[in-house]
């Protein structure tokens, strides 16, 4: 009887399950330079799932390398790699264009003998025949060159001498080795490559089975993806103790289900009715307090409703202090798989930051969910467009909005911004507020919403950019379904392409890590009594 021995060595398209082993392999493939963020390694693989790949030898990530479809003349015309990649997000992939582009090429040292670069160059070749693309083409590193630069006039003449055996770039001379040939440099392509001088040469290879005579008819066919979205607008009320408050929230979630919804999502703070059957006045920070001690079974009921129901829940906001003492505006995310996850408020609103002490968080990213990548922003935070930009760039294509605003101006400020948002970043926003008076509780005093699920605005969309709302100042759930498919095809053939005619030569975002806990300048500045500010 035969035994069948264990696979050593794995070459197959990167999951998100392979985040930290890419991570640690390009830190190690590159100790000189700069590492990708987790959002950038998130981004290429939610924006392109197909074109990036891992190699796995015994468990462990030993090679990566990362591509994007793109257009022929940004592909084969001068460019450096931060626009080409959307500053390494991915973002710019077209799945229209004509071309393979390679973002992304890193194998472990310790495992040069298995012949690894190769593998992936072959697994990227495959998939540029399977999809009939011209063919690919990267700015390829030329480590060699500042070692050499007192030999040669510039990096024209180090290519060609590389080329015709004259000098020899390890990089360049595996890439030669692998079929591809170079059609110039790419000057200030990466600035930080001090080794390559910042140059790149640029390397392509042809598909043979495409006739480059005949002109690309890439289009992009007009699928269905359907995801049915659930916002509840409610009610602020009383409520005798918590299990009166989870049977009132679990209402909801047994009607969104019952409709077979996907998501269903609930407002900003919508548990500070927890709050109602104290039984003494409570100063905002022993509010606070008491919000925490609610904090770990609010979840678990939401988590075991996500479950019971079959439907992921957003799950507004909730007020806590955390481990570190700061305290923090937080939206816990409860999947239908059972997993939970949470996303900080970055920019309390000043009311917010004098009366609770509420600080911003630090981190924006996407979720992982069974129907794709989402985003996660509170109130005030729809209205700073780089933090929906990022979610956008790490892949998301739909973002939800929990609010609370006490009037119209404050409500109209968000839903203005959420529309912006969906029109810029071309993907669907979804609101969810509270309405109604929460008399003895501060800061709930009172409420005002219209609750919406918002499209871009062109052809395969609503016709006003609103696939469903709410009546003001009612309680209800507006239920909507929504082709993620349509978004795809806007942002390749739509009207205005927002996404890929960003001018990355000019500008991008650049994330900074920390800032936790740091107090905001606009603390001493609250509006109003004791009301929320939102939006």
């Amino acid at each position: 009887m035969s035994k069948k021995t264990p696979v050593r060595l794995q070459i197959r398209v990167a999951t998100s399950a392979d985040m930290a082993g890419i991570l640690s392999l390009i830190g190690r493939s590159y100790p000189g330079m700069e590492n990708y963020g987790v959002g950038q390694i998130t981004g290429q693989i939610n924006n392109f799932p197909d074109g990036q790949f891992v190699a796995i030898f015994e468990g462990e990530v030993v090679g990566y390398c990362a591509s994007s479809r793109v257009d022929e003349a940004i592909a084969l015309g001068p460019h450096d790699w931060a626009t080409i990649t959307g500053n390494g997000f991915g973002s710019r992939h077209d799945p229209t264009g004509d071309w393979l582009y390679g973002i992304e090429m890193a194998v472990d040292a310790r495992r040069r003998g298995l012949r690894i670069g190769k593998r992936l160059y072959e697994a990227r070749r495959a998939l540029a025949e399977r999809l009939e693309l011209r063919g690919i083409v990267f700015g390829g590193r030329m480590p060699g060159y500042a070692r050499a630069r007192n030999k040669v006039s510039g990096p024209e003449e180090y290519l060609a001498a590389v080329r015709d055996g004259k000098l020899r770039d390890q990089v360049i001379g595996f890439q030669l080795a692998n079929g591809f040939s170079p059609i110039g440099v790419l000057r200030d392509y990466l600035p930080l490559d001090k080794a390559s001088g910042g140059y790149a040469a640029h390397m392509i290879w042809r598909n043979p089975y495409v006739d480059p005579d005949e002109p690309p008819a890439f289009r992009l066919p007009r699928d269905v993806e359907s995801v049915r979205l659930a916002t509840v607008q409610l009610q602020a009320r009383a409520v005798k103790d918590f299990a009166e408050f989870v049977h009132n929230i679990e209402y909801f979630v047994d009607v969104a289900a019952d409709y077979r919804s996907d998501f269903v999502i609930f407002p900003e703070l919508f548990t500070m009715s927890l709050l109602s059957f104290e039984t003494e006045a409570l100063t905002p920070m022993a509010a606070i307090d008491r919000m925490t001690d609610h904090r770990a079974p609010v979840v678990a009921e939401l988590s075991r409703m996500a479950l019971r129901y079959n439907i992921n829940i957003v799950g507004g906001s909730h007020p806590t202090r955390t481990e570190d003492g700061s305290v923090q505006n937080v939206a816990y995310i409860c999947l239908r798989d059972g997993s939970v996850h949470s996303q900080e408020k970055i920019h309390p609103t000043p009311n917010e930051a004098y009366w609770w002490k509420i600080k911003g968080g630090s981190s924006v990213d996407v979720i992982q969910t069974d129907i794709g990548p989402i985003g996660v922003l509170i109130c005030y935070d729809s209205e700073f467009p780089e933090l929906a930009r990022r979610l956008v760039d790490e892949g998301a294509r739909i973002i939800f909005v929990p609010f609370c605003t006490d009037n119209r101006q404050g409500y109209m400020r968000v839903r203005y911004c959420a529309q912006a948002r969906a029109i810029e970043n071309q993907c669907f926003v979804v609101m969810s507020g509270n309405v109604g008076n929460l008399p003895g509780v501060d800061n709930m005093d009172v409420q005002y919403a219209q609750s919406c699920i918002l499209t871009p605005c062109d052809f395969p969309f609503a016709r006003d950019g609103i696939a469903a709302e709410a009546s003001e100042n009612i309680e209800t759930l507006t239920i909507a379904d929504v082709n993620l498919a349509d978004l795809t095809w806007a942002r390749a053939e739509g009207t205005v392409r927002n996404l890929s005619d960003r001018r990355f030569d000019l500008y991008r975002i650049d994330w900074s890590r920390g800032g936790r806990g740091v107090a905001q300048s606009t603390a001493s500045r609250p509006m109003g009594s004791k009301a929320p500010g939102g939006g």
